[in-house]
């Protein structure tokens, strides 16, 4: 993974210098909230519903273990001794002390992390497939790509206020698992005619209020002007995006009311200014950054072992695991492990700092020290032998993070809502514990099969709710918490956005209505279809008419 140069180190160590005054000159009255907010919003600082909450920047959700372990410890320290890993990938303390945060961030700054770009309206962390390097599926490895965009979009002072947020993803696989037509910029890289890297931009994705899929505004770009070409994007956006009305301020909207025609002719007309200019990216450079990521030190290996062949035919709760948290990787005698941060009755994405430290163990014991972040809110380690795989399993069960439900219907992808967030209309953490829960049957979970459920508190859609199979949305309805479901989302290659199925629902009705809703998939589904496939088939109606159906009066 990428390491900090002295460029880097210092940039980090001067930010934590100023923000460290910034934040003593507050406390002492020399600034005023509203000269304050914008400056601990450029540090990842928020202020929610009962304490701050700090985000920090995962980078590409890549992890080493002495990063995570350094997280463990200030999560102990300094919080509640646990963190939230969020759909982008970072990580969420919710209880830090506003005065401590400078402290946090030196911290940080001591195994090259931070927390800046992570809030306010400027370039996010820049997102990419959880198995990216080990994926088989994979075309081009993203990831030298995926530093290089981070390090121009850091401290881009032509971008520092932008009209909203604005996020980048980029993928290299055949099959897309970084939802990049669900973003602001998504960049799918792949090999054109010539056998040359190339990508294919997307542009004007987006979840929130008004969720849109992105557009292709350009099939075959050199990957030499990926950053050109992003730079005329944003300066595009910059000029014309909306800053009178922060729900219709993102970039969706403009590419919308422009049409993408139009949107793309004045990005051509931008990027010949910018074009072979000094952002494009040479060869020389992307070596620079491509010699962090290469690949492991991989041992000689046989595509099968017996060991672990003898473990899955022996151990059943092991052979479970093995088929929902293992996944394919391009060496042979190799597996991409996925250790769920979703066991049931548990809020979803959240880890203890003791948990942290067992998942750095493994990570530096099994897979060469390091670890990823999934946008479904789980953790990864990549490169595990088979051989390793049931002394994995054995020290993830016995710390709770080994509950085989990846990619089931308890593999939930849930923001903190209303809990935590000043912003949510309802709380999002109760109800996936109520469905966790409602569903605690592994054999039916596996039965149900694949299927993808995502809650947000509120219209900012932190949980993906519009790219469920069935998506949850928390809604303000007279004072009262209530929710609406959505059906027929999806992410991938062929993405869509999910259809609301009706009126919404108390809290106390939800684990039965997602019943009722799988109800109607077991009934109506054929021997291979998937939910979402059904759910495609029969559209909403079927669905709506059993969820809304009264409840027969019995003598």
């Amino acid at each position: 993974m990428y390491k900090y140069d002295e460029i880097d180190q210092r940039l980090v160590d001067e930010r934590v210098a100023q923000y460290r005054d910034q934040t003593r000159r507050y406390l002492a009255g020399e600034l005023s909230e509203e000269e304050f907010r914008p400056l601990r919003l450029q540090n990842g600082l928020y202020i929610q519903r009962h304490a701050p909450m700090l985000r920090i920047a995962v980078p590409y959700g890549m992890l080493s273990s002495k990063q995570l372990h350094k997280l463990a410890d200030i999560s102990q320290k300094y919080d509640r001794s646990y963190g939230h890993f969020s759909t982008r990938q970072n990580l969420q303390l919710n209880w830090p002390k506003l005065e401590e945060i400078p402290d946090i961030l030196a911290e940080l700054a001591t195994v090259e992390m931070h927390a800046i770009q992570t809030s306010g309206n400027c370039i996010r962390n820049i997102t990419t497939d959880q198995f990216a390097g080990v994926a088989p599926d994979e075309v081009v490895d993203p990831r030298a790509m995926a530093e290089v965009m981070r390090q121009w979009s850091t401290f881009h002072p032509e971008f520092a206020l932008l009209p909203r947020k604005f996020k980048i993803a980029v993928s290299g696989t055949k099959d897309d698992r970084a939802v990049v037509q669900m973003h602001d910029v998504g960049m799918e890289f792949y090999l054109d005619s010539q056998n040359k890297v190339a990508i294919k931009v997307w542009v004007g994705g987006g979840l929130g209020r008004t969720p849109i899929l992105g557009s292709v505004i350009r099939e075959h770009l050199e990957w030499q002007h990926a950053l050109t070409y992003c730079e005329a994007i944003v300066r595009v956006y910059n000029l014309h995006g909306r800053r009178d009305n922060s729900y219709k301020a993102r970039i969706k909207i403009l590419v919308k009311a422009l049409g993408i025609d139009e949107f793309r002719s004045q990005v051509e007309a931008e990027w010949t200014h910018l074009k072979d200019a000094p952002n494009t990216i040479t060869k020389a450079e992307l070596a620079r950054v491509a010699k962090h990521f290469e690949a492991m030190p991989y041992a000689i290996l046989a595509a099968h072992d017996a060991s672990f062949d003898a473990a899955v035919a022996s151990n059943p709760a092991f052979a479970n695991w093995a088929k929902r948290s293992l996944h394919a990787h391009k060496t042979a005698g190799y597996r991409a492990v996925t250790l769920s941060l979703k066991p049931h009755g548990k809020a979803p994405g959240d880890a203890s700092s003791e948990q942290m430290h067992v998942v750095a163990d493994l990570a530096e014991q099994y897979s060469f020290g390091e670890l990823r972040v999934s946008h479904e809110q789980n953790l990864i380690l990549a490169d595990v032998k088979l051989s390793d795989l049931f002394a994995v399993w054995e020290k993830a069960r016995a710390n709770g993070l080994a509950t085989p439900n990846i990619g089931l219907l308890t593999d939930i992808i849930c923001c903190p809502g209303g809990d935590f967030c000043s912003l949510a209309n309802a709380k999002s953490i109760p109800i996936a514990e109520a469905i966790q829960m409602q569903f605690d049957n592994l054999d039916y979970l596996h039965d149900i099969g694949d299927i993808e459920l995502n809650i947000s508190g509120c219209m900012n859609a932190c949980g993906h709710h519009h790219i469920g199979h069935i998506g949850i949305l928390g809604v303000d309805k007279d004072g009262s918490e209530w929710y609406q479901v959505s059906i027929g989302g999806s992410q991938g290659n062929h993405a869509s956005i999910g259809s609301v199925i009706g009126p919404s629902f108390s809290a106390e009705e939800m684990p039965s209505v997602v019943q009722k809703l799988i109800d109607v998939y077991i009934k109506e589904r054929t021997p291979e279809e998937l939910f979402i496939d059904t759910a495609r088939r029969l559209g909403v109606a079927p669905f709506k008419a059993y969820v809304y159906a009264k409840d027969e009066v019995t003598a």
